[in-house]
């Protein structure tokens, strides 16, 4: 009997997996026809998308991989294509910069509210989780017309300032701080140092996973920005990548592939490296709710 118990315990185990691996394979499945497709020649691509270009209603036939496979893609667009990297490192300076922004802002908010009590304190948070749940269609017009009055439009500005300002890096961080134990700060506070030294000292260094995975989830949003930019930027030299990825048409599906390719390897990267930290502060803020 105790025999058949482990074999069904094992089984389930196996079962649980065996679906959980399904799960996972097909979420990754659009990134695999991805790769394929971003090494796959030209005459293969315009086989297999024909029915697409074609505007008609067959089905496109895809192989995962490539009966031909060819880098000449990635070839074109590190080489041969300037413009690709305009809108490259148009994305990495709105993110670096929206970012440190935060840094030096939501940090420092965050601290204000979870350890300085001060009057209206709670109804200056709630707004600011009011301001969090709105979506970007409700603030567009009023966020023209100030990045407007501020002669801010067409320009970098007009995204970067707005984000910097962001309310959710403040809860996301303020969470962390509410759970610092308050009679290591009273006793920092007995012992002389100042405030900025607690919150130097003491604040940032147990808080640090909270503000790691704001930053992980800022530029995992940041980076695939689409709505700020297409409403506030007219110039094209100043898009983003994000932007720029669907001016590329299907009769350049080969470019299209490793744009996107590339496109998605800072992200993974930085999702890879920040994970831990993300994982801690999504718990730490999910057991203080």
């Amino acid at each position: 009997m105790k025999y058949a118990a482990i074999v069904r315990k094992n089984w389930k185990k196996f079962v649980i997996k065996l679906m959980l691996y399904a799960v996972g394979a097909l979420f990754c499945a659009p990134v695999l026809f991805l790769l394929s497709g971003s090494i796959m020649s030209r005459y293969e691509l315009t086989q297999s998308l024909l029915p697409l270009m074609a505007d008609n209603e067959e089905l496109i036939s895809w192989t995962l991989f490539p009966d031909y496979p060819t880098f000449e893609h990635y070839f074109r667009i590190l080489f041969q294509t300037p413009q690709f990297f305009v809108v490259f490192w148009n994305s990495m300076k709105i993110v670096c910069l929206v970012l440190a922004g935060q840094l030096f802002v939501a940090v420092p908010a965050a601290w204000a509210f979870a350890v300085h009590p001060f009057k209206g304190r709670k109804l200056l948070f709630t707004l600011y989780i009011v301001l969090m749940l709105m979506p970007f269609q409700v603030t567009m017009l009023s966020s023209y017309l100030v990045l407007n009055k501020l002669e801010l439009l067409n320009t970098h500005g007009a995204i970067i300032l707005p984000a910097v300002f962001s309310a959710f890096p403040v809860f996301l961080i303020y969470r962390d701080f509410c759970n610092l134990p308050k009679g290591l700060i009273e006793a920092a506070r007995i012992d002389g140092a100042g405030e900025w030294m607690i919150f130097r000292k003491v604040g940032l260094p147990l808080a640090s996973g909270g503000i790691l995975s704001a930053g992980v989830l800022g530029f995992l949003e940041y980076w695939s920005l689409i709505e700020q930019p297409m409403a506030f930027l007219e110039d094209q030299m100043l898009w983003p990548l994000s932007l720029y990825l669907p001016e590329i048409g299907p009769e350049q599906a080969g470019y299209s592939f490793v744009a996107a390719v590339i496109t998605l390897v800072p992200a993974v990267f930085v999702f890879l490296a920040g994970r831990e930290y993300l994982e801690q502060g999504i718990t730490a803020s999910a057991v203080k709710g």
